[in-house]
């Protein structure tokens, strides 16, 4: 028999790649945009694509030491300028250190003839000059339909563009090169996303009268990438993207442990409380205490020198400080020592990505050691079940990988089974502690035992919660209400 051929092996070159030094873009794309080649971000109006651009180009002048020009079609320099003030780029400054240079380019339509002589090489000369000025590394051109309002042949089209394309790669720029979306396709031309080597695409949605933006990455030749559609925030800081759905499960399983604020209840819990960068879920129907044992959490880790993050979607900041120091909490002393950060967000302020984005974005800027999300359900009227599960699979994946112990408070109803939470997320969390209602002979009383905690025996007996102006306390065990005891690995 023949002898089969061997296949040669070729070795493996990473791309070369440029930082856009854009939060969560850089992962998205496993190291930024292809260096020296162009990248195609297209999208509809408003939904962000000069913005990712400036900063793109902003971030190399600062962060990397690569100047860069900016052609713009559409808005003079000093418009521009101004447009991207609010979001601290001066832009200015860096014109005058010859870190960037922007170039306002004025197209009359009237002018643009078919008579098939139509080309760039006016174009070529003024970017090259520009290019050659500051000695640039990067380039934007905003938008590329101006260029070609009043060209409909797409012979010429095509042509005109791959030249483009291929004198800013064989000039060795990184390049990236906005268009607007057409009806069917990427592009109102429909040829740019196949020249291009990498394609974003941005999209700016309104759900229910709620907008969200999200980034997809349709393409990218040559290297590996996130290709879900991901979230992303415009705020004073620019754009941040949130990639938290690429998370793999590789987080580390800490084993030391935090104290739950209540001794009784560590007790419960082999005398030592929670397993740090652990999700604890605080389930129970209206009145049961769940945001005052939350707080009581956030209030002992505080009082450890540690700092916590407290997002509430139902009460503002001032009303949470008034409403604990009813049952002995002083969370004001924390504020001000700024161990305790509060961000209260209405459910319908923006959507679900929008909320993700925020709560990614604060944790990573103040690096907190707890963080609690007050209450979950309200989430869940203003969207449902299954996107916030979607959601939270994400946020408690994130948390774990940053080692942050969190505490999720969630309302259920009367007559339901426990079970049964808002949003389905039982399963994602490490510790489920149940408080209920009980009235035994009359007297109303609450109640608290641990349903499952994760890795640690732990009781399940039945103990009274009390909570009066002294504070949060366990009381004896209800012998008549006990669930289990001391059940191990859960």
């Amino acid at each position: 028999m023949p002898r089969a051929k061997s296949v040669q092996k070729v070795a493996r070159h990473q791309l070369a790649k440029a930082p856009t030094g854009i939060q969560g873009l850089d992962e998205v794309t496993d190291g930024g945009l292809p260096k020296g080649r162009v990248s195609l971000v297209c999208g509809k109006a408003g939904c962000g694509k000069s913005l990712l651009a400036m900063q793109f180009l902003v971030n190399g002048a600062v962060q990397y030491n690569e100047p860069g020009v900016c052609m713009n079609f559409e808005e003079t320099e000093e418009k521009l300028a101004a447009n991207v003030t609010s979001l601290g780029f001066d832009l200015h400054d860096l014109t005058k250190r010859k870190k960037l240079l922007i170039d306002y380019v004025f197209i009359e339509r009237s002018q643009i003839t078919e008579s098939g002589e139509y080309n760039l090489d006016g174009l070529f000369i003024r970017l090259g000059h520009a290019v050659k000025t500051i000695k640039a590394k990067r380039v934007v051109l905003d938008s590329v339909q101006a260029l070609f309002a009043g060209v409909a042949d797409t012979a010429i089209l095509r042509s005109e563009l791959q030249r483009l394309f291929r004198w800013l790669e064989d000039h060795h720029l990184t390049a990236i090169v906005t268009a607007e979306a057409g009806i069917n396709t990427l592009t109102r031309h429909g040829l740019e996303e196949y020249i291009a080597d990498c394609v974003i695409a941005l999209d700016h949605r309104v759900t229910e009268q709620i907008s969200t933006r999200r980034l997809r990455v349709v393409k990218y030749r040559g290297t590996s990438h996130g290709t879900d559609e991901y979230p992303f925030l415009i705020d004073e800081d620019g754009i941040s993207v949130v990639p938290i759905t690429s998370l793999a499960l590789t987080h580390e399983a800490r084993t030391d442990r935090v104290s739950t604020g209540i001794p009784a209840m560590d007790q419960m819990m082999e005398g030592k409380g929670f397993f740090r960068g652990s999700s604890v879920l605080v389930t129970g129907t209206a009145g049961t205490g769940k945001s005052s044992l939350a707080a009581n959490f956030a209030s002992a880790a505080c009082a450890r020198g540690e700092l916590c993050l407290y997002f509430t979607f139902e009460e503002s900041p001032s009303q949470i400080l008034r409403n604990m120091r009813s049952v002995g909490l002083d969370l004001e002393r924390w504020v001000k020592k700024r161990l305790l950060h509060f961000n209260a967000m209405r459910p319908t302020s923006t959507g679900l990505e929008g909320h993700l984005a925020v709560i990614h974005k604060l944790i990573s800027r103040l690096r907190p050691s707890v963080v609690v999300i007050d209450p979950i359900t309200n989430l869940v009227s203003a969207t449902g079940s299954y996107d916030v599960k979607s959601m939270l699979v994400r946020l408690v994946d994130f948390l774990k990988v940053e080692q942050v112990t969190s505490i999720f408070t969630n309302l259920t109803f009367a007559g339901d089974p426990q079970e049964k939470t808002a949003a389905a997320v039982s399963s994602l969390m490490d510790t489920w502690v149940v408080l209920r209602d009980s009235k035994p002979n009359g007297r109303p009383r609450r109640e608290l035992y641990i349903l499952k905690s994760r890795g640690m025996e732990h009781s399940r007996e039945v103990r009274e919660l009390i909570v009066s102006k002294s504070g949060l306390e366990l009381g004896i065990v209800l012998k008549d209400h006990t669930v289990a005891t001391h059940v191990a690995g859960q």
